[in-house]
């Protein structure tokens, strides 16, 4: 579990470092709170195996041997402003998996995973198939090793992930983290 945790923090530090420099025409608030970052980004990579973090920490490494900033990359393709990087078809088959993931835990959790134009059903969509793009082939697959491992088990990854996120918080459950935020619209 130290391996894990050590993999998980030089991921959010490399991501952390990219993510400050992505060009916008203003700071968005992300960008400023790197606690903020942390919690998200590393409540995400908590669900994943370590040999998934290992070949993604590697993808980082490589990318900042080549002078390349994978966040930049992944904003860009969001906004369709740079061809795609990677036509491999495993991109498709794990945003469909995450796309059920998240619509299930949508319904459950309105207001935890609620507003937001990446909430929404295509704008999720389209941040993750963005992001996959800027993985490695070997990393594709070993994520959709964890996420078919995951459906095997008939585990929900991104419960799983918004639960870490909700402990992180002093929460013991989504349920308590969801009444609480529903209580504060009330």
């Amino acid at each position: 579990m130290e391996r894990k945790a050590e993999l998980i923090d030089q991921i959010l530090k490399s991501e952390f470092d990219m993510f400050q420099t992505v060009p916008t025409l203003s700071p968005t608030a992300c960008q400023e709170s790197e606690g903020g970052f942390r919690l998200m980004r590393g409540s995400a990579f908590e669900t994943w195996s370590e040999s998934t973090l290992e070949s993604y920490n590697e993808d980082l490494l490589q990318a900042v041997q080549e002078e390349r900033n994978l966040l930049t990359e992944k904003y860009a393709r969001m906004d369709d402003l740079i061809p795609c990087m990677n036509f491999n078809p495993v991109i498709d088959d794990i945003v469909k998996i995450e796309s059920e993931w998240q619509a299930e835990a949508r319904r459950k959790y309105p207001h935890i995973l609620g507003g937001g134009e990446v909430c929404e059903a295509g704008g999720f969509e389209t941040y993750l198939h963005s992001e996959l793009e800027t993985y490695s082939d070997q990393t594709l697959d070993l994520y959709y090793y964890d996420i078919t491992e995951a459906l095997r088990e008939e585990k929900n990854l991104a419960e799983e992930r918004y639960l870490k996120m909700s402990l992180k918080l002093g929460y013991s459950s989504l349920d308590e983290h969801e009444n609480a935020l529903k209580a504060q619209i009330t």
